[in-house]
């Protein structure tokens, strides 16, 4: 009987021991994954104030946590030019140097594009990216944004650009498209900050 009896605790042990190293590994899984998914900094928050304020004079209020996770997605709130909005601004890159100017100019920008591409909210953030030629284009082919449309564009411009040499495939699957133009994923990057930021409030 007590043979039985040790038998019996030391299997339960075993199983708790068990059970205990698993939940611990589970926690460890899923801490490394909750790591790689995108969150919005401080670095973003802090200009918060301000993309409500342009947001609210160019009527896209309810459009801030877009324009936030577009910040992340750009420079992650750092620099002189947050909203990478210079090129939109004066046609080549580097003439912001004032973060105020820059959110007040990608926010009127992002304003113009949703108006462009029929309020289509991934079509409006992928020609934030693009440029909002590619609303024509996608007017043209399929009449709304998918991924296989973005990536067709992309291709197209880096084949057709007069020097590729300006253009770096920074992601490895833009490159083995050979749609080295832009960031070819940018919506959804930028939807999965805006996931963050909706956990967050």
């Amino acid at each position: 009987m007590k043979k039985q009896t040790k038998k019996a605790i030391k299997q339960t042990t075993y199983l708790a021991v068990g059970l205990v190293v698993v939940l611990v590994l589970l926690s460890l899984v899923v801490d490394k994954n909750q790591w790689k998914e995108p969150a919005v900094n401080e670095e973003v928050l802090k200009y918060k104030p301000l993309v409500e304020k342009y947001a609210e004079e160019y009527q896209i209020a309810s459009y801030v946590d877009i324009l936030l996770a577009m910040m992340m997605q750009e420079s992650g709130g750092r620099g002189t030019d947050p909203m990478q909005s210079s090129e939109s601004y004066c046609g080549q890159i580097g003439c912001i140097d004032d973060p105020e100017l820059s959110i007040k100019q990608g926010v009127f920008y992002f304003s113009e594009t949703l108006k462009d591409a029929s309020y289509d909210l991934e079509l409006a953030i992928q020609s934030y990216n693009f440029g909002r030629g590619f609303i024509n284009y996608v007017q043209e082919k399929t009449g709304h944004y998918t991924q296989e449309v973005a990536i067709s564009f992309s291709k197209e411009m880096y084949e057709n650009a007069p020097d590729q040499s300006i253009y770096t495939c920074l992601r490895k699957e833009a490159k083995q498209f050979n749609a080295c133009y832009g960031d070819i994923y940018y919506v959804k990057s930028v939807m999965g900050y805006v996931d963050r930021i909706k956990e967050h409030q």
